[in-house]
């Protein structure tokens, strides 16, 4: 399993973009729910978790805490920190192009829909929530590199 590439999160978020676009256009105001600011809050908490998560295994390996004994950092707890931080760039991408794209259609119509100017702080919410879901994924993958191996000493060998 390689690292996440930037490109291919660019490439969903510019689709579910498009997508959320085309459905705000078809079908804002009469099929949307109201959009509060609680909407996209429930990301938020996760990407601080994420990124916490981030920090303590960052801090870990550092450290050289990694291996067996307690208060250690088990290989297999880094690769599954790995699956978690590509989930959550992953689910981050879209969520953050689809309210991207609403939001791309709300803002003209602000001055013409009161639904518009009532639920675009929602919105905007909801897609700084799912970009920091999407970076907290990639800084928790970040993390879980290894240390670079220190260099061999010459001396060392010879004797």
């Amino acid at each position: 399993m390689g690292p996440t590439r930037k490109r291919d999160l660019a490439a969903a978020v510019l689709l579910a973009g498009i997508v959320g676009y085309i459905a705000a256009v078809l079908a804002y105001p009469r099929l949307f729910p109201p959009i509060t600011l609680w909407t996209g809050l429930s990301l938020l908490g996760v990407a601080v978790a994420i990124a916490l998560w981030g920090v303590n295994v960052r801090n870990k390996i550092r450290d050289g805490e990694i291996g067996d004994g307690p208060g250690r950092l088990h290989p297999l707890a880094v690769a599954r920190s790995v699956v978690i931080a590509k989930a959550s760039a992953w689910v981050g991408a879209p969520v953050f192009g689809w309210w991207t794209g609403i939001l791309v259609q709300l803002i003209p119509q602000r001055g013409a829909l009161r639904a518009a100017g009532e639920d675009t702080a929602g919105v905007v919410v909801a897609a700084a929530s799912a970009l920091a879901l999407m970076v907290a994924g990639l800084w928790l993958q970040h993390c879980c590199k290894s240390p670079p191996e220190p260099p061999e000493d010459p001396d060392a060998a010879s004797d």
